[in-house]
């Protein structure tokens, strides 16, 4: 059987980030049972059982765990499953991660951002990095196999040491998987609304985003996606469905699905989800070009074989672009196969503009 995920959405939060763009509600006295009963009433009319099971947000650690417990029983994971759940720092106790672990969580993810709480403070987050380093140690104590961490790149006034303070954060706090990706100014957030002072210019992003690569490898995390780096065997397998376009159901509002070739989505609308009255909707179909953007996000790159399968193909004049982007150092082109190398990453959106 193909593997099958489900990504249930947690939009609540205590604050908004000023980076965030994401749909968000207030949440500063947890989850509402109503929105958990939600939930459990569109898991309940699934019977498809889940190879991964990822709680994402928002900030699901503002459910309790027995709202957890309660909402893995429904979704009724195979054995074996990667159950992920994602936290802020200053959310979690040692009490709720046992907690979350007793539910059946197997992989919890920190958004940690950054060792400078200055810089964390900027970004509107509401832990300091000796929160971080907090919560991680009472993670490994709660005895959660998988550990991930999240770093944000090319921030305001960013610096070299600075990312390297924060590798040192996650990897002391046991992370098994690195997130690093860089800032992006998004339409409608406090930061595009006002521009933080001392943002890297495009090179020195780019410059940002390649040493990070260079030291994650250096500290043993294998990068297999633009943004994802992870200990040789826990590479995240939730996400990877999403990227190797393999069926998964998202519930909740904002959530999206790709089932059987059919993208689907939830309107931003938490009451009209509480209330039923919400419907999910058809987006569209998942095609060959869907393919082709999440397969050069891998690292693994494009199976040109398999690309033919989902019926795309490059004209003579797209591969001699991709021969051009090789003798730049953008792609390597393989018998079969085509990969982006790191610099190539940066600038796959052009790369792609170009191929589709």
């Amino acid at each position: 059987m193909d593997s099958f995920g489900i990504y249930l959405h947690i939009p609540y939060c205590k604050s908004k980030c000023r980076y965030c763009d994401f749909y968000s509600a207030p949440g500063a006295r947890g989850v509402p049972q109503a929105y958990v009963d939600a939930l459990l009433r569109e898991l309940n009319k699934r019977d498809r059982r889940p190879d991964t099971l990822y709680f994402g947000g928002g900030t699901p650690a503002l459910l309790s765990p027995g709202q957890v417990q309660a909402l893995v029983e429904a979704a009724a994971p195979l054995p074996g499953a990667e159950i992920t759940l994602e936290a802020n720092p200053d959310t979690v106790t040692p009490e709720t991660l046992r907690g979350f672990r007793a539910a059946g969580i197997t992989r919890i993810s920190f958004g940690a951002q950054s060792a400078d709480d200055a810089q964390l403070r900027r970004l509107g987050r509401t832990h300091t990095a000796a929160a971080a380093a907090q919560a991680l140690g009472w993670a490994r104590e709660a005895g959660f196999p998988e550990i991930c961490g999240d770093i944000m790149l090319a921030l305001p006034h960013y610096s070299r040491e600075e990312f390297d303070a924060t590798l040192a954060l996650l990897q002391q706090g046991g992370c098994t998987h690195i997130s690093a990706y860089l800032l992006k100014i998004e339409p409608g957030t406090a930061f595009a609304r006002h521009p933080p002072e001392g943002l890297p210019d495009a090179d020195e992003a780019a410059g940002f985003y390649l040493y990070a690569v260079q030291r994650l490898a250096g500290a043993g995390y294998r990068q297999y996606e633009i943004s994802n780096f992870a200990r040789p065997g826990h590479e995240g397998r939730h996400n990877l469905l999403y990227w190797n376009c393999r069926d998964y159901a998202g519930i909740g509002p904002a959530a999206h699905s790709c089932l059987r070739g059919t993208r689907r989505f939830w309107p931003d609308d938490v009451q009209g989800f509480i209330d039923g009255t919400a419907a999910e909707q058809t987006e569209g179909v998942c095609d060959a070009e869907d393919f082709l953007l999440m397969q050069l996000r891998l690292a693994k790159g494009l199976d040109l074989d398999e690309y033919a399968r989902w019926g795309g193909r490059f004209t003579g004049a797209q591969m001699a672009f991709l021969h051009q982007c090789a003798a730049h150092g953008y792609a390597v082109l393989e018998p079969g196969r085509v990969r982006l190398t790191p610099a190539g990453m940066i600038v796959q959106n052009s790369i792609l503009e170009e191929l589709i």
